[in-house]
Parts: C-alpha cells; sequence; structure tokens
C-alpha cells in the first residue's frame, strides 16, 4: 500500500497548484451533474451525488458551483456522458487504470491511447490489470482529528475494514459498497473528513527507479491533464529517496 499512499500524496501537492485547480473543479462538477442526473437530485436521497458534493466540498469548490452543477442536471440542458474505464501498462511495467467520463468516445479512446504510447506506456483490453486493483471506499481524516486508537474505535463502529494512520492522518478502507454509511457514520464520530471517494486499491505494486517514476509521472499528469479524464491510479512504489529527488 506504500506506492498507493504516496502516490495519493504526490497528487496531493500537485492538486493545490492554481493551474489544476480550474480543471479539478471542472471534473468535480461534472460528476455531481452525472450524479444528479443518474438520480434524486437530492444528496440526502442520493448516495452517489452525496459523496460527489462531499468531494467537491473538501477540495474548496464553493456552493455556487456545486448548486450550479446539481441544477444543470435537472434542466434538461445537461451532456449526456458515457462513464468508460481504460486499462494499460506505463513504463516500467506499472499498471495504470483511467477512469473517464465523455460525450466522444471515439476522441477519448484516441487520445488516452496517444498519451500511453507517447510516454512509454500502452493501452491494453478492459481487464488487462483491474485485476491487480480492488474497489474500495477510501475515507480520509488530518491527523489532528484524534489518535490511532480513537480512529481505529470509530472505524469499527462504523463498520470499516481498515485503517492506516501516520503522521500525514488517518486513512480508513471499506467495501465500495458500505462508503456511504461508512462515512456517514464516521462523520458523526469524527466530524468532516478530509476526503471520501471511491478509489482502486493496488493489490500488488511495482517498484521504481528514479527514471522510471519520472516518466510515470510524465504520463499520470497528461493523463489527467484530459478534460475527459476523472481519474487515474497507479500501483507503483518508490523509495523515501526517489521521493524526495521528485
Amino acid at each position: 500500500m506504500a506506492g498507493h499512499s504516496k502516490w495519493a500524496n504526490i497528487q496531493h501537492r500537485k492538486g493545490r497548484q492554481d493551474a489544476a485547480r480550474s480543471k479539478l473543479f471542472s471534473k468535480l462538477s461534472k460528476e455531481i451533474t452525472v450524479a444528479a442526473k443518474m438520480g434524486d437530485p437530492d444528496p440526502d436521497k442520493n448516495p452517489r451525488l452525496r459523496l460527489a458534493v462531499k468531494e467537491a466540498k473538501s477540495n474548496s469548490v464553493p456552493k455556487d458551483v456545486i448548486d450550479r452543477a446539481i441544477k444543470k442536471a435537472t434542466g434538461g440542458d445537461a451532456e449526456s456522458y458515457d462513464e468508460i474505464r481504460y486499462e494499460g501498462y506505463g513504463p516500467g511495467g506499472v499498471a495504470v487504470i483511467v477512469e473517464a467520463m465523455t460525450d466522444n468516445r471515439n476522441r477519448t479512446a484516441s487520445n488516452v491511447r496517444s498519451t500511453f504510447t507517447k510516454s512509454g506506456g500502452n493501452l491494453g483490453e478492459t481487464g488487462s490489470v483491474g485485476f491487480m486493483f480492488e474497489r474500495k471506499g477510501q475515507v480520509t481524516y488530518a491527523a489532528d482529528v484524534g489518535d490511532a486508537d480513537t480512529v481505529m474505535m470509530a472505524a469499527i463502529e462504523a463498520g470499516a475494514e481498515d485503517v492506516e494512520s501516520s503522521e500525514e492522518g488517518h486513512v480508513i478502507w471499506c467495501a465500495d459498497t458500505d462508503l456511504n454509511e461508512v462515512s456517514t457514520a464516521l462523520e458523526a464520530a469524527l466530524g468532516e473528513s478530509v476526503s471520501t471517494k471511491l478509489v482502486w486499491q493496488p493489490q500488488t505494486t511495482t517498484e521504481l527507479d528514479l527514471e522510471g517514476a519520472q516518466k510515470l509521472m510524465k504520463l499520470i499528469e497528461a493523463l489527467e491533464d484530459d478534460d475527459d479524464v476523472q481519474s487515474v491510479t497507479a500501483n507503483f512504489e518508490i523509495s523515501d529517496e526517489v521521493m524526495a529527488q521528485l
């Protein structure tokens, strides 16, 4: 799990850059619109929408932007998006899962394939790397919410499966189908989370040296720069020494 958590940390820092902020808002708004269009526009009656709104708020998306995204779904003029998962291998044989929402499948597939090729990777068939990951619910809290024992007890009572506590914070894992219930129970016990979302948890990892890590970062950043791409997950692991050089 070290690789996944370091990847998350890199993403966290990258996400603070102003250049990425508007793009992040756009991706979160798109998820809200799709969730509202697929179900009830009331977050309390729509678990997927509730989680989308919660994640948007944790990333400081303004309330008016969130409200506008929901209204867009109920106004009848919202675009129809297809949700697609792409799987492939990046530099160093690292498995990569790309989740996209698109109104043009051909455009997105072409762009994703081209990005993999240019970065020294290759796009595979659906299922080619998916078996290396497990769909999980992930709830993250800051370190100051409580000590490891306090968070562990709250997680157990909420129905979570595992907790990883460190100086950086607490990461609570649960079954993907339980995320809404678990996050609601945790919120009652610990307060607002830093992040609540569904993720692909790597079951195996590939260790990379500095050159391999730099090439993979280039691929991930290029994929995330695509407006159709919602998330990118890779099963790599890097040492603290390589992390420092990155």
